[in-house]
């Protein structure tokens, strides 16, 4: 089995120790799996069910495949099961056999039943019916000799769906409990049977079935950049010459690659071959960037950032310790990486502006998680660990969680959606906390309100850093911020346009950047041929001028306190707040909290 993928050499080794014989496969299920033959050492690529009939269960006399869609099918050994319906029909005066001959007519006269009660009980019958064939021995001896039977349910989440125990229909329970039993009965264990339950995400199986001992959980990864260079040398061998097609050699595009499935890797360079397009570093990134979102239906969205820490005005503490956390990310010095970032403070201070610029420092792929609730049982979970097989392919990744109090969920589950928020925090927690991944998968939450945020997401181990950022503080602070902001949204301005802010002016880059756009739309309603024209310098000291601070500085307040309490580097705060006693400013939340009624 060394020739064969780590999850199949997996699950043969437990087949062989015979404590059990039922397994569910997940993850990705729906790929090509790639394998060498001992026999001519070439790569060769099989749908799932083909290498589990073909190369898996070769040892096997009959392989029958279900889902609720074809019923049932054999894949091998269709002759061994026709005789034993032949048999059936005749004792029970069934029609399966439609009283012809040959595997086809059943197939194509479509006679085996779809219903899983049905079509489960059936292939039950033929296992136990199985278990019983005898042969005879060199002395004329009747010998047991068992049928060798595989029996494979694909698409296994429509035919047990996770729900609720209350709301799980009888014949779900009924198809339960015929799984549980070819998992537990020793007359099955001990004989050369085995079954095998696939479908994509775990979380989307029923509760009882997942965390059954009796059956083996086997993950079915995205394939890993040797695995991806390996398919790549196989589906372009053709090509003497790969340079005239290709900017980089076969090694370089495997590592660009990472993070696709094999079809998907095949798709994209046989779009680029047929179409007569050269496969560039761009058309790489827009099209692995456009068939990840698509695997992920959407749940992942690439941050594009064509900036650098550079572009952010203020901030010097904060962009000095990123700056840093970017150079040992391209240096491969991944032991000395936090395993994250919570990004804190209050709205409009640029949290998700400086990511996009620490992404394009650091040169690594930046993804936002989004829209991965679900209003469905077990969808918002199967959604969640569909996007952590994404993440494991990708190599090295930033993941970046906007409003991250909000999409993070609870510990607690009794929040009044079925115990989602709490499985949600569990999935996180865990996730976050795996050090396998330290410098590989790097999470950024941000968030104006941390204290909303569970403890045990922020401690150290998961979000080590806690970076807070304020408004600007001083005059020069807060004319750079401008400038910035002017540069951003392309607004051509001088010195001598800058707003003369008071030192006492508490205000933020959103607020900023609403004057900059309310001067720009005055500047540009203007006639172009006007004779009393006026610069864009005027309208921006008309718009400061009837500029009115946010009328929720209550809210404004508490925001800038809870961030100075989350700080974990006294460097990170301004003077102003470097300043303050901890414990007062605990007692001045307590009051902003009855201020703002919470």
């Amino acid at each position: 089995m060394a020739n064969y993928p780590k999850w199949a050499s997996e699950m043969a080794e437990i087949f062989k120790s015979g404590s059990i014989s039922q397994f569910v496969l997940y993850g990705n299920i729906d790929d090509w799996v790639s394998f060498r033959n001992e026999s001519d050492n070439k790569l060769h690529s099989l749908s799932l069910r083909d290498f589990m009939t073909n190369v898996m269960f070769a040892p096997f006399e009959v392989v029958i495949c279900y889902d609720r869609g074809h019923g049932i099918r054999t894949t091998k050994g269709g002759e061994l099961f026709f005789n034993f319906l032949r048999a059936f029909d005749s004792f029970h005066r069934t029609s399966y056999t439609g009283g012809s001959s040959g595997e086809s007519s059943l197939e194509a006269g479509n006679a085996l039943p779809k219903d899983p009660k049905k079509a489960l009980a059936l292939i039950d019958r033929f296992i136990r019916h199985g278990l019983t064939r005898t042969t005879v021995d060199k002395e004329g001896k009747p010998k047991a000799n068992p049928i060798r039977v595989a029996v494979i349910i694909e698409y296994s989440q429509y035919l047990l769906p996770r729900a609720e125990i209350a709301y799980t229909s009888a014949e779900s329970v009924e198809t339960l409990i015929r799984v549980f039993d070819w998992a537990s009965d020793p007359n099955i264990n001990n004989a050369y049977v085995t079954t095998c339950l696939i479908a994509e995400n775990l979380n989307d199986l029923n509760r009882q079935l997942v965390e059954n001992p009796r059956s083996a959980k086997v993950q079915i990864d995205l394939p890993d950049a040797e695995q991806v260079l390996n398919f790549v040398q196989s589906i372009t061998a053709s090509i003497e010459d790969f340079s005239s097609i290709c900017d980089v050699d076969r090694e370089s595009l495997a590592q660009k690659l990472e993070g696709l499935s094999c079809i998907d890797v095949q798709n994209l360079i046989e779009r680029a071959i047929k179409n007569q397009r050269r496969i560039t570093m761009e058309y790489l990134r827009e099209v692995k960037k456009e068939m990840i979102e698509k695997s992920a239906s959407g749940r992942i969205v690439f941050v594009e950032s064509t900036r650098n820490l550079d572009d952010v005005a203020g901030h010097s503490e904060a962009k000095a310790w990123l700056r840093q956390d970017a150079s040992l990310m391209k240096r491969g010095k991944i032991k000395a990486l936090p395993m994250g970032y919570l990004i804190n403070g209050r709205i409009g201070t640029g949290k998700t502006y400086l990511v996009e610029c620490f992404a394009g420092e650091a040169g690594v792929p930046c993804v936002e998680i989004k829209n991965f609730r679900d209003k469905w049982v077990g969808a918002t979970e199967g959604n969640l660990e569909a996007i952590f097989k994404i993440l494991h392919a990708m190599g090295q990744v930033i993941v970046f969680i906007d409003e991250a109090d909000q999409v993070a969920g609870k510990r607690d589950g009794n929040s009044g959606d079925s115990g989602v928020s709490g499985r949600i925090y569990a999935m996180l927690a865990r996730e976050m906390a795996d050090t396998r991944n330290r410098g590989r998968i790097f999470w950024i939450f941000a968030t104006s309100r941390p204290d909303l945020l569970e403890v045990d997401l922020k401690r150290v181990g998961r979000l080590d850093v806690h970076i807070p950022l304020f408004a600007p503080q001083t005059k020069e602070d807060k004319q750079a911020l401008f400038k910035a902001l002017a540069r951003k949204n392309k607004v051509k301005i001088s010195e001598e346009d800058l707003p003369d802010f008071a030192e006492s002016l508490d205000i933020g880059g959103n607020e900023m950047e609403g004057i900059l756009i309310m001067a720009s739309r005055m500047f540009e309603l203007q006639e172009d041929d006007a004779p009393d024209r006026k610069p864009v310098g005027h309208f921006i000291r008309e718009a400061m001028a009837a500029y009115r601070p946010m009328a929720h500085s209550a809210r404004l307040e508490y925001m800038d306190l809870a961030a100075v309490v989350e700080c974990t580097d006294q460097r990170f705060l301004p003077e102003k707040f470097a300043a303050l006693d901890i414990d007062e400013v605990k007692k001045r939340m307590d009051e902003l909290k009855l201020e703002i009624s919470e």
